[in-house]
């Protein structure tokens, strides 16, 4: 049996809803974000998922998100500073779909002004990855969509359009098993 662990990005915000980009700004859920991280709860306590623990983002978006699931399920939940979003530096709070930050999403290198570079936010995420990859627990990692990608291209190959086009809905689960994880 393989080492599984499982990804949820946070309930939506209210960036979400006027399509902003949050990135590190410390930005709340919705009423309908709560009512979303609640029902990921109810189907996790009902699922087959035999989490251990829930790791979430310091921001409060995820972490409310998490303290939701947790709530549900029984499941301990704690901080893990490094499954904190990218900062999109002049990005921050423009518009997801603008043409400028598409572009800025292909340079891996681009600190966006200030901001963090994909390869340093991939430098994180992995090193949490490794770690998590050797230890017996089940984990459930609650944090945002620029980390659900880093996750993504840990796990499988993606071309730099795939990993920048990719992402994941409010609240949806992903399942990620280790290739060749001690049990």
């Amino acid at each position: 049996m393989m080492k599984k662990i499982y990804f949820t990005r946070h309930g939506q915000t209210f960036w979400n809803v006027e399509n902003k980009i949050c990135g590190a700004t410390d930005i709340g859920l919705t009423e309908n974000g709560k009512k979303q991280a609640d029902r990921l709860g109810e189907i996790i306590r009902a699922g087959d998922y035999h989490i251990d623990e829930i790791l979430c983002s310091p921001l409060i978006r995820a972490k409310e998100t998490a303290e939701r699931i947790a709530a549900k399920t029984g499941i301990p939940c704690r901080i893990e500073p490094r499954l904190i979003e990218q900062n999109f530096g002049r990005f921050e709070g423009t518009a997801r779909n603008g043409e400028e930050f598409r572009r800025a999403k292909g340079n891996v290198i681009d600190s966006y002004g200030g901001g963090e570079t994909m390869l340093h936010l991939a430098a994180r995420i992995y090193n949490l990855l490794d770690e998590l990859k050797n230890d017996d627990k089940v984990y459930l990692l609650a944090a945002h969509n620029g980390i659900s990608r880093v996750i993504r291209s840990y796990f499988y190959d993606m071309t730099n359009e795939e990993y920048a086009a990719y992402g994941i809905g409010n609240c949806d689960v992903i399942e990620f098993e280790y290739k060749g994880a001690t049990e």
